[in-house]
Parts: structure tokens; C-alpha cells; sequence
């Protein structure tokens, strides 16, 4: 079933857990989602990242067809609907319209002061839709929507700032990239705890693929509650898929590398689970 996040993600924070967010890049995406977290009995949130959401058929077709899936495997842990990195205002009500119980709105590339600004008119919107907020201070770097960018560190006084607006949830950029990490990871996680602290929020961790497992721990310890992976998901995919091709004398048919891409996504998400301590929570 279809909650809004603000449901689970204080119970993750208080129990030091994390809430898995996958993002979705096709169908076969949604029903391995959707099956691993039926299985396992584990709370799921379920993402599209804004940049390829008309790529995937919209925002109505994305939230039809969640709900259709839910509906025929019998899905009954619950699952958040979010959108990722929404790129204006507009984009997180049309959202909200469809049916996203969730929605990040990013506007980490703009002045504070418009950034808290603009989350408060999408806090004030989705709220009245009992739908739940997450914003972003600081500006994760990496590779996100096309854009090659550096680290913004989020600052405990914006952090601050941020919170007053009633969000949900607050991914503080504190040194995780999107993409492909060049070198070892370096989280700040004294400031971390810092803003964990100071603003009561349940803290996200965006750029998460790659990020060693003694770093996740520390920072489930240190108030992240939301974990976001992306890039491990699509490597676990892509290299099932090549090994299927390579391995298989598949002819012209496609199901069995396509089941074998699910079986590889599926078990990243397996251990994406047991690792953010979230197994068997719904």
C-alpha cells in the first residue's frame, strides 16, 4: 500500500534503521522493487528521479502503474511513492497530483533564502495532501541531472533554517556524490550529528553507491534515516545482463537476460537492506 514517507522515516531515525530508496528506471524495476520488499516483510520507498520521469511515461502513468502493481501482486507493506530531485515547484505539485506520496523538492542550486522559500510553498501544498516533503541544503555533487558539480557542504545554520519549514525529511550534503566516486568517500559526520541534533529531522543521504559499509553505519548512528541508492542498482543490472548474454546462447529471445537483470537487482536490494538495518521492519 501507498503511505506518505513522514509514516516511517521518524521510526527509522528513532531506531537507528534506514528506509531504502531505489530508483526506478523501467518496469521490470517497479515489480523487483515491489516483490523483494513483499518477501522480505521490509518497508520500500520507490523513486523517480524528475530528469527521466517523461522518459518513463509520466507522472500519472508512473502512479498508475505502482498501484496497479501493488494491486496485483498483493502487496501489503507499505510503500512510498517519491519524487526525486524535483526540479521546480510545479514538477512536485504535478507530482503530488498523480499520486506521489512524497516528494523531494531540490533547490540546492539557489540562495538559501529562495530555496526555503519555494519548499515551503511545496510543504504547504503536499501537507494539505497528506503527502510528506523532503528538501535539500547544501548541494550534493557529482553527476545529477547532466550537471557535473562539486560539494556544497550544508551548513548547520541553513539546516536550521530549513527545518522551519516543516519538512519531513532533510538530505544535508556532507560530502556524498552522485554517479561514480573517484577516491575514497569522506562524510562530515560530526556536522552530521550537529544538524541530526539541532533541527530533530530525520537526515538523507543522497549518492549513497559506493559509500563503504562502516561509513552507512556511521551514519544511520549519527541520524540518517532515508538512504538513496541508484547506481549500484543499475551496475547490479547491467552486469547480470552481460553476464546472461555472454553465458547463455540466448538466439533472439530476450526474457531470460531480462531475468536474470531482475535477479541481479533484486539481490543488490537484499543486501541493501540487511546493510541500512531495515529487514523485515514493515
Amino acid at each position: 500500500m501507498l503511505v506518505p514517507m513522514f509514516k516511517l522515516i521518524q521510526d527509522a531515525k528513532n531506531n537507528k534503521y534506514a528506509l531504502g530508496h531505489f530508483n526506478i528506471n523501467g518496469d521490470d524495476w517497479i515489480t523487483t522493487y515491489l516483490k523483494t520488499a513483499q518477501k522480505s516483510n521490509t518497508p520500500i520507498v520507490l523513486a523517480t528521479s524528475d530528469r527521466v520521469v517523461d522518459q518513463l511515461g509520466g507522472f500519472e502513468y508512473i502512479s498508475g502503474l505502482v498501484n496497479y502493481m501493488i494491486e496485483q501482486l498483493e502487496i501489503s507493506i507499505p510503500v512510498v511513492l517519491h519524487l526525486d530531485h524535483g526540479l521546480s515547484v510545479a514538477r512536485a505539485k504535478e507530482a503530488i497530483d498523480a499520486g506521489y506520496t512524497s516528494v523531494m523538492y531540490d533547490g540546492s542550486k539557489l540562495p538559501i533564502d529562495e530555496n526555503i522559500v519555494k519548499t515551503q510553498e511545496v510543504v504547504h501544498y503536499a501537507h494539505l495532501r497528506n503527502v510528506s516533503v523532503e528538501a535539500e541544503v547544501g548541494a550534493v555533487g557529482g553527476n545529477e541531472n547532466g550537471l557535473i558539480s562539486g560539494i556544497k557542504y550544508a551548513s548547520i545554520e541553513d539546516a536550521e533554517k530549513m527545518a522551519k519549514t516543516g519538512v519531513d525529511a532533510l538530505a544535508a550534503a556532507l560530502g556524498s556524490v552522485h554517479g561514480d566516486y573517484t577516491g575514497k568517500p569522506n562524510l562530515n559526520f560530526e556536522r552530521m550529528k550537529q544538524i541530526s541534533e539541532k533541527t530533530k529531522l530525520p537526515l538523507v543521504l543522497h549518492g549513497a553507491s559506493g559509500i563503504p559499509n562502516d561509513q552507512i553505519q556511521a551514519a544511520i548512528k549519527n541520524g540518517t534515516a532515508k538512504i538513496n541508492i541508484n547506481t549500484e542498482v543499475n551496475y547490479a543490472w547491467l552486469n547480470s545482463v552481460r553476464e546472461s548474454i555472454n553465458a547463455k546462447n540466448v538466439g533472439h529471445e530476450p526474457i531470460p537476460v531480462l531475468e536474470d537483470g531482475k535477479k541481479g537487482i533484486a539481490h543488490l536490494v537484499e543486501s541493501k537492506m540487511h546493510e541500512f538495518h531495515v529487514w523485515n521492519k514493515a
